[in-house]
C-alpha cells in the first residue's frame, strides 16, 4: 500500500519474518537473523519507534504519524485541563509536568508532605489511556521488585522472566528517596535507555515511558538522598508549594464528593503521546538559541558558587523541553522566552552548590536565576517561517 514513501535507504535489520498489523502501522520482528533489506524512509510523514520487547525474544516497531502542531497544542491543553480538575491553582506546575511528558522525559516532584505530589502524578497518569504502575518505595524494597525477576519453572526446567512494575508506559514512584541506593539504581538503565537487563537478557520497555517520582526533601530520617546520576536522569523537577486560600477552598468542595482522581477520564492515548513527542522534535530552533542554551549550561560549570554543574545530558533535556513548550503554544519555532522559562526546572536540581554558597543560605534555584540574568539573551531571533 502506498503510504507516502519519499525515498529508500538500505540498512541491515535483524529480521526474517514480518507480521504487519491491519492498520499498516505496526511491524513485528519475529526471528533474529542478519539480513540486508531495503526499508522505506518516511521521515516527513511518520517516525519510527521501538514499542516493546516481548519476553519471547520478539519486539515490535511502530510507524507513528506526526501530528500538526495545532493538534499537539490542543491535546496538551486537554491534558492540562484534566489534571487541573484534581490539582487546583497550580497551572504552572501542571504545565511543566505536561511539557515533560511531551518531551519524552521524566518528572521529579519534590515538596513537603500533603501538598498533592502523588495526586498530581496519579492524575497525569490517568489523563493518558495507557498502562500505569505504582511503586511505594520503602527501605526493604529490592531491585527485582522494580525490574522483575527470573523464576525457575519446575514443569519445563527453565527460568521464566516475570516482569516488574517498571514495564508500563507511566511509572509512579512514590517516595523514591525512602528506598536504598541499591534499589534506586534499578531505575538508571530504565530511565536512560528504556530497557531492563536481567540475567544477561535485555528487555525493551514500552514507549512512551515516563517516571513520575515524588520525594520529601524535609524529612531526612529513614531516607536516602538520590545520587547525582539518578537526579540527572530526571528531565525536570517541580515543587507544588502550598495552595492559595481560594484554591484551598475549591479543593475542599472538590474533595467533598468521591475522590476526583478516580473520576478522571483519559483524554488521549499512549499512541497520541508518541505522536506528540515526534511532532515536538520537529520544532525549529535557531543556531543563536542553540548557542544560548550551550552557554547557559556551560555557565553552571564555571560558576564559583557551583561545585558540580549541569551535564551534556542536561543540555539535551533543555532543548527537548523548550521545543515542547513551543509546540504546546502552537508555535513551529522556539523563542528565547522558552529557554529562560524552562532553564530553572530543567537545570536547578542537577547542581551541587559549594560550601560557601550553602553557608550563605543560597539555593540552586536562585543561583540558576542569577546565571540566566547574566547570560545575554539573543534578540531578534527569527523562526523558520519568519516569525519573531
Amino acid at each position: 500500500r502506498d503510504i507516502g514513501v519519499t525515498g529508500v535507504q538500505t540498512c541491515a535489520l535483524p529480521i526474517c519474518t514480518l507480521l504487519v498489523g491491519p492498520d499498516i502501522r505496526t511491524v513485528r520482528f519475529l526471528e533474529w537473523s542478519r539480513v540486508d533489506c531495503a526499508c522505506t524512509a518516511m521521515e516527513e510523514h511518520v517516525s519510527t519507534s521501538r514499542i516493546s520487547g516481548g519476553f519471547d525474544g520478539t519486539w515490535e516497531q511502530e510507524l507513528t504519524p506526526r501530528w500538526p502542531l495545532e493538534q499537539v497544542a490542543e491535546t496538551g491543553q486537554r491534558i492540562i485541563a484534566a489534571v487541573e480538575q484534581v490539582v487546583v491553582g497550580k497551572t504552572r506546575v501542571v504545565r511543566t509536568a505536561v511539557l515533560t511528558l511531551m518531551a519524552g522525559g521524566h518528572l521529579l516532584l519534590e515538596d513537603v508532605p500533603g501538598v498533592g505530589k502523588t495526586a498530581l502524578a496519579k492524575s497525569l497518569a490517568r489523563a493518558v489511556d495507557s498502562s500505569v504502575s505504582r511503586i511505594q518505595f520503602t527501605p526493604d524494597l529490592l531491585p527485582s521488585d522494580v525490574t522483575g525477576v527470573s523464576i525457575y519453572d519446575r514443569r519445563n526446567g527453565e527460568f521464566e522472566f516475570r516482569p516488574g512494575p517498571v514495564f508500563a508506559n507511566i511509572l509512579v514512584a512514590d517516595e523514591i528517596n525512602r528506598a536504598s541506593p541499591k534499589t534506586q539504581s534499578a531505575l538508571l538503565e530504565c530511565m536512560e535507555e528504556q530497557q531492563v537487563t536481567v540475567d544477561s537478557t535485555t528487555y525493551r520497555l514500552a514507549e512512551p515511558f515516563m517516571v513520575l517520582a515524588t520525594q520529601n526533601p524535609v524529612e531526612m530520617e529513614g531516607t536516602y538522598a538520590l545520587p547525582e546520576a539518578q537526579r540527572d536522569r530526571f528531565t525536570t523537577r517541580v515543587s507544588l508549594g502550598y495552595p492559595s486560600v481560594e484554591a484551598e477552598l475549591t479543593m475542599i468542595d472538590a474533595h467533598s464528593a468521591p475522590d476526583p482522581v478516580n473520576q478522571l477520564w483519559p483524554v488521549c492515548t499512549a499512541a497520541d503521546v508518541r505522536s506528540m513527542i515526534a511532532a515536538t522534535r520537529t520544532v525549529y530552533m535557531s543556531q543563536e538559541l542553540r548557542r544560548y542554551v550551550v552557554e547557559l549550561v556551560s555557565s553552571t560549570r564555571t560558576s564559583p558558587l557551583i561545585r558540580l554543574g549541569a551535564s551534556p545530558r542536561a543540555t539535551l533535556h533543555l532543548v527537548r523541553t523548550v521545543r515542547a513548550r513551543a509546540a504546546l503554544d502552537g508555535r513551529a519555532h522556539v523563542l528565547p522566552d522558552d529557554v529562560t522559562s524552562m532553564a530553572e526546572p530543567v537545570l536547578a536540581h542537577r547542581l551541587l552548590l559549594t560550601g560557601e554558597a550553602v553557608a550563605g543560605r543560597r539555593d540552586a534555584g536562585s543561583v540558576m536565576h542569577e546565571l540566566i540574568d547574566h547570560i545575554p539573551v539573543p534578540r531578534g531571533t527569527t523562526g523558520r517561517h519568519g516569525a519573531r
